[in-house]
C-alpha cells in the first residue's frame, strides 16, 4: 500500500501576498484611508484632551481620599458611612475654604497689588538694578510691558476673557470635586470590575499588584497633601510672627498650594515670600529667607521621609526625570502625576518583567 506524499505549502510573505491580489492602487487606497482615520481618531482625542485630564485628576484625588476611608473601615465603620463621613468632610472643607479663606485671601492679595508700585519703586532706586537699567534697560522695558496691557490681554484675553477663566476655573473645580466623590463612592467596585478583566488564573496576582499600586498612589497623595498643610501652616506662623501679617494668609496659601508641585515647588514658594519680605524691608527678608532655608531642610529630611515612607519607592534620579518628563506633557498636572506613575512601573518592573527575565 503506498501513500501519497503531499508537498510542501508554498510559503508566502503577507505584504506580496495582499500586492499580488489587491494591486497598487487599492494598497495605497486602502493605507490612506486607515491613515485618515487614525488622524481622525486622534483629533478627536486631542479635542477632549482638557475633559479627560480632569477626569484623570478626579480619579486621582479619589484613590488619595481613600485611604481614608480604608483606616475609618479598620476602625470598624462600615464602608458606606465610612465613604459618606469622607465625602461630607470634604464638602465641608470646601464650603469653608470659599466661605472663610477665598474673602481674606482675595482682599491680601489686592493688598500686594496696590503695594507693587511702591516695591517697584524701591527695587529702581537699588544700585544693581540701576547697573543693570543703564546696560539693558531693564525697567523701561519691565514698565512698557506692565502699562501696555498686553500682557493682561495676552494672558486672560482682557476683561471678558478674565471673566470667562475664572468661570472656568469654578466649573472645572465643580467637575473634578464631583467626579471625585463618584469615583470615591464605586472605587472598591471599579477596582473589582478592573481585576475580573484579568485572566481567572492570573486575577489573584493581578489584584495583588493592582493593591499595592492603588495603595501607593493613596499613600502618595496624602502625604503630599500632609506635607503642603505643614508648610502652609509653618509659613502662617512665622508671616504672622515676623511682621507680614496683612499679606500672612495669601502667602501662607501660595507655599502650600506651590508645595504640591515636586522639586522645585517649595523654592519657588520660598522665592515669592523672600521677594515680598525684602520689598516689604530689609530685616524681613533676611529673616524669609534664613526661615525657608531651614524649613526645606526639615521637610527635606526629617517630615517628607517620614510621611512618604509608607507611599512611593522612587529612586532619586527617577523622580527627578518623571517629574520632568510629567511637567513637559502636562505642565504642574503632569508633575504631580508623574511620582506616583513612575512609582507604578517601578513596581510593575520588579513584580512582573525582572522575574520573568531571570526565569528564561
Amino acid at each position: 500500500m503506498t501513500s501519497k506524499v503531499r508537498p510542501p505549502a508554498e510559503t508566502s510573505d503577507a505584504p506580496s501576498h495582499l500586492w499580488h491580489h489587491h494591486g497598487p492602487v487599492a494598497l495605497g487606497f486602502l493605507f490612506g484611508v486607515g491613515a485618515l482615520t487614525a488622524y481622525w481618531l486622534g483629533s478627536l482625542l486631542l479635542s477632549v484632551s482638557g475633559v479627560i485630564l480632569l477626569v484623570v485628576v478626579a480619579m486621582f484625588l479619589a484613590v488619595g481620599l481613600d485611604p481614608v476611608v480604608s483606616w475609618l473601615v479598620r476602625h470598624r465603620v462600615r464602608r458606606p458611612w465610612a465613604v459618606v463621613i469622607v465625602i461630607s468632610g470634604v464638602l465641608f472643607a470646601l464650603v469653608m475654604f470659599f466661605v472663610a479663606l477665598v474673602p481674606v485671601i482675595s482682599e491680601q492679595v489686592g493688598r500686594i497689588i496696590d503695594q507693587a508700585p511702591g516695591w517697584f519703586a524701591q527695587l529702581q532706586r537699588s544700585e544693581r538694578v540701576q547697573d543693570l537699567d543703564e546696560r539693558f534697560g531693564v525697567v523701561q522695558k519691565v514698565e512698557d510691558f506692565v502699562t501696555s496691557g498686553d500682557w493682561a490681554s495676552g494672558l486672560f484675553g482682557g476683561v471678558v476673557g478674565l471673566s470667562l477663566a475664572f468661570f472656568g476655573f469654578l466649573a472645572n473645580t465643580f467637575f473634578v470635586t464631583v467626579l471625585m466623590l463618584y469615583f470615591l463612592a464605586s472605587l472598591h467596585t471599579t477596582k473589582q470590575a478592573l481585576y475580573d478583566l484579568a485572566p481567572r488564573s492570573r486575577r489573584a496576582r493581578v489584584s495583588d499588584l493592582g493593591e499595592q499600586i492603588f495603595t501607593s498612589v493613596g499613600g502618595y497623595v496624602a502625604g503630599a497633601f500632609v506635607v503642603a498643610v505643614c508648610a502652609g501652616t509653618c509659613s502662617l506662623v512665622f508671616l504672622m510672627v515676623v511682621g507680614l501679617a496683612e499679606y500672612a494668609v495669601a502667602l501662607a496659601a501660595v507655599v502650600a498650594l506651590l508645595d504640591f508641585i515636586p522639586m522645585i515647588g517649595a523654592t519657588l514658594g520660598a522665592v515669592v515670600v523672600s521677594a515680598i519680605g525684602f520689598a516689604t524691608d530689609l530685616k524681613i527678608g533676611i529673616a524669609c529667607v534664613i526661615f525657608f532655608l531651614v524649613y526645606q531642610q526639615v521637610e527635606n529630611y526629617v517630615l517628607y521621609p517620614r510621611v512618604m515612607q509608607r507611599s512611593v519607592n522612587v529612586p532619586g534620579s527617577v523622580t527627578v526625570i518623571a517629574a520632568l518628563v510629567g511637567a513637559g506633557l502636562l505642565g504642574v498636572v503632569g508633575a504631580l502625576l508623574a511620582i506616583p506613575t513612575a512609582a507604578a512601573v517601578l513596581l510593575l518592573v520588579r513584580e512582573v518583567w525582572t522575574p520573568r527575565q531571570q526565569a528564561r
